[in-house]
């Protein structure tokens, strides 16, 4: 078959393929495997429960059902639950938005994918990329754009902390280039789980305004839902020049892909016109469990009550355990400040974080090897190879037994 530019463009090596692939042959290889690989969230008792709930509710009203089931969705999607969005962010945090400053997406990658084309690329004041003011970040942006150079991004600086901890803060004194199309980062930031600081957030978009770029904020971790953001008074930021991509895979609907984008009403009106010719309609579970969580706050509440603190302690247990099983090994944990993975960073490591990935899977613990986080970086920096994504999103006794399998790897490698 003889593919298009566009075809060998996405079916050629791709991070995030190549992620998701192992994690089903790991899994079908060694039943027995530690899963500490994947984005996928915990399971959650409360929240299953109030999820069936809600969906049975949905189905035994004959116009509910109907609306799920039997119904496209208009292109910016479901007026109700744009509006009741809008109306729980004037709410809660005061943000001058109603339904015309959201859009229904098929979830926060889909909105990625087709936000990043939207701006960046050939254009006709020439070729345009999205600038990364911080890495590492989400790996699965890594292949989305389709021309050369499509991601730049600015090195981090590096704070170290007290109990064998580090922190990277936005640089900024770092250029922004000419060509930039877009500042785009994740909050909290998959992998690292860094929460970038209000301050910074401000000093980024005034930087975007100055350039008439758009600052694009992934929350698909973060507030306002599922809210895994843990530094004490944490808030989430929003400004008429800001994208903001929400998810409700996180909070414990993966399945559903359903999203919102959060903008301005020329931007959800061109993401809606493009989301239209490509996928015809979003999909409706997602507004459909959503609109009665969101009528009824609980939405919001399930975040605050349930799912913040499950996190918080799994992340709490998994810092004892590496610390147990670690010792006095070479290693560094990034602040564990959102979302629900910890960053080691391994600073005398012997080989590449990508052959330590294998080493650890063959042991029978799958993780994630950090070096594809740090796309759009030029010239070498042995940081991008020494450091791996584990998730906490488990059972405390897998925490445990991952921690010791990831200790007798590398005690192995130092001797």
């Amino acid at each position: 078959m003889q593919l298009s530019q566009f075809g060998e463009h996405y079916c050629g090596d791709s991070g995030i393929l190549d992620l998701m692939e192992d994690l089903g042959s790991a899994l079908r290889e060694n039943p027995a495997m530690l899963m500490l690989g994947g984005g996928n969230p915990a399971r959650i008792a409360e929240a299953e429960r109030l999820f069936r709930s809600t969906l049975q509710e949905v189905l035994a009203d004959d116009a509910r059902s109907h609306q799920l089931l039997g119904r496209y969705q208009g292109p910016k999607g479901d007026l109700a639950v744009r509006e009741a969005l809008a109306a729980e962010l004037r709410l809660q945090y005061g943000w001058p938005v109603g339904a015309e400053h959201v859009a229904v997406s098929n979830g926060g990658q889909s909105a990625f994918g087709l936000l990043a084309n939207l701006l960046a690329g050939e254009s006709a004041s020439g070729r345009r990329c999205l600038h990364l003011p911080l890495v590492p970040e989400y790996l699965g942006y890594a292949d989305i754009g389709r021309s050369p150079g499509f991601f730049t991004a600015a090195r981090p600086l590096i704070d170290l902390l007290p109990e064998r901890q580090f922190k990277y803060r936005l640089d900024r004194s770092a250029p922004i280039p000419e060509s930039a199309a877009a500042l785009c980062l994740s909050r909290p930031t998959n992998p690292s789980g860094n929460v970038l600081e209000l301050d910074d957030l401000q000093w980024l978009d005034t930087a975007a305004r100055q350039r008439g770029i758009p600052l694009v904020i992934d929350a698909a971790y973060g507030l306002p839902f599922p809210g895994l953001q843990y530094p004490e008074g944490s808030q989430p930021y929003w400004s008429d020049n800001v994208i903001m991509l929400l998810s409700l895979s996180k909070v414990g609907l993966p399945g559903a892909r359903s999203g919102f984008v959060v903008a301005a009403p020329p931007v959800i009106e061109a993401f809606s016109r493009a989301n239209s010719v490509l996928n015809l309609a979003s999909g409706n579970l997602g507004p459909a469990l959503a609109l009665p969580l969101l009528d009824s706050g609980q939405l919001f509440r399930l975040s605050r009550e349930v799912l913040q603190p499950w996190y918080r302690a799994r992340r709490d247990h998994a810092v004892a355990a590496l610390r147990a099983a670690l010792g006095d090994l070479p290693w560094l944990l990034h602040r564990p400040e959102g979302a629900f993975f910890l960053w080691l960073w391994f600073p005398q490591l012997p080989l590449h974080c990508e052959a330590l990935y294998q080493r650890l899977r063959a042991a029978g613990l799958l993780v994630i090897p950090g070096a594809s986080s740090f796309m759009g970086l030029e010239g070498g920096w042995p940081h991008a190879t020494q450091c791996i994504r584990l998730s906490c999103a488990v059972d405390d006794s897998t925490l445990e037994r991952a921690a010791a399998v990831l200790a007798r790897v590398l005690r192995d490698l130092s001797r």
